[in-house]
């Protein structure tokens, strides 16, 4: 490979890093064709880029970051996909539907700014909660007063005073 060509894809890849919070690193060593292609499809309808690299290259741009990736430099070995998304959590769901038949599985992954190394970490990875979910969560709880005050409201209680006083009997 000319030294042109490997400094255009170590750059590409470079830039990926920077667009995309989120990266895991698959091993897919026993992927044919037809499984890389329905694995790519699955991706790209999870809003998953999905990107086989050499691992030298790979290691290369990780060199050139910002970011210390050095602890993922061990898991550059055999056949490596790379998953860039937005959404942490994303590709370690996608990976589980995989996990029995043990292809693709996770080597490393930089999720939330935070090195995870190793597929045993996949049920960390997929605990992760997305962005919206925590907003959704924190929602959800503020909600729970506002709805406790509005049936209060409907239970006839009509004053403040009889407001207080359903909350106020009411069991946390």
């Amino acid at each position: 490979m000319k030294k042109e060509v490997k400094d255009t894809i170590i750059a590409e890849l470079g830039e990926k890093l920077k667009s995309f919070p989120h990266f895991y690193l698959v091993d897919v060593t026993g992927l044919n064709a037809e499984a890389t292609s329905v694995l790519r499809r699955k991706c790209f309808k999870s809003e998953i880029n999905m990107v086989v690299v050499k691992n030298k290259l790979l290691h290369k741009a990780f060199e050139a970051s910002d970011v210390d990736f050095e602890p993922l430099y061990g898991s550059l070995k055999g056949n490596t996909a790379v998953l860039f998304t937005q959404t942490a959590n994303v590709p370690a769901k996608l990976l589980k539907e995989y996990k029995k038949e043990g292809v693709p599985s996770l080597k490393a992954a930089y999720a939330e700014e935070t090195l995870f190394v190793g597929a045993e970490k996949l049920e960390e990875l997929a605990a992760l909660k997305s962005k919206n979910e925590v907003i959704a969560d924190i929602v959800a709880l503020l909600q729970s007063p506002a709805k406790n005050v509005v049936s209060a409201l409907q239970s006839g209680a009509g004053t403040i005073h009889g407001v207080l006083k359903t909350l106020g009997e009411r069991p946390e």
